[in-house]
């Protein structure tokens, strides 16, 4: 076999990656992008890469291999979308958290959560796969945990206040959900400089992960994850 195409999808960026090429390939997204418009532009970014298989990571809930409801921060059309069909080979499609906590997964029950625009979040236990919007549930002043630790609630508040929200957030999920762990991915995960600044239980992730959860997603183990 070839290997795997692993895609990311963010609000910003198309990113991506082979397991034998370090280096990723990117090119801009935007609230204009459609799935056909990102099909083409893969296929221009991957020239010179041999791959048997793709997988996707969407910022939308999934289900049948397909985004249930085109992403908020993406162009219309991603929902029902045939991405199989599309690219001509097999495609695995996955939510953009779930991606990059299975990429995080180290055993046990572990609960992701991905500092970004928004807050995208994934429970595994024994490799299991339970992606969650938890992000859109109250929390506090009539506002719910993306609004209050997302990008937004981090431009309002600073980093300071911000750190400590996430801190807060990251222990009532804590108590409430009782993973072994908490990995703290996503591009805003870098604000924290290192674990000691973490709650005992967090350990901080990298958003290259979600590269490695495109790649795993293929393995036995994970044969469940995207059903």
């Amino acid at each position: 076999m070839k290997g795997v195409l692993a895609i990311d999808i963010g609000g910003s960026h198309v990113k991506v990656r082979i397991p034998r090429d370090p280096d990723k390939r990117r090119f801009e997204s935007g609230p204009g992008l459609t799935p056909e418009q990102m099909v083409s532009g893969v296929k221009e970014l991957v020239s010179g890469w041999s791959f048997d298989r793709i997988s996707i990571g969407i910022p939308a809930p999934i289900a049948k291999n397909t985004a249930k409801i085109d992403p908020v921060n993406l162009g219309d059309g991603w929902a029902g979308f045939n991405f199989e069909d599309a690219f001509g080979l097999p495609t695995k499609i996955l939510n953009d958290a779930a991606m990059q906590a299975i990429g995080s997964y180290e055993g046990g029950c572990m609960l992701f959560m991905g500092l970004g625009t928004g807050l995208g979040t994934c429970l595994i236990n024994q490799h299991v796969v339970q992606p969650t919007e938890i992000a859109h549930m109250p929390y506090r002043d009539g506002e719910t945990f993306e609004h209050v630790i997302g990008e937004a609630g981090l431009e309002r508040s600073g980093k300071k206040a911000w750190k400590k929200d996430v801190s807060e957030v990251a222990r009532i999920l804590y108590e409430g959900l009782l993973p072994d762990y908490i990995i703290l991915g996503g591009g805003n995960s870098k604000k924290f400089k290192n674990d000691d600044d973490l709650p005992r239980f967090c350990r901080r992730g990298d958003n290259a992960n979600a590269f490695l959860g495109g790649f795993r997603v293929w393995e036995d183990v994970w044969k469940n994850a995207t059903d």
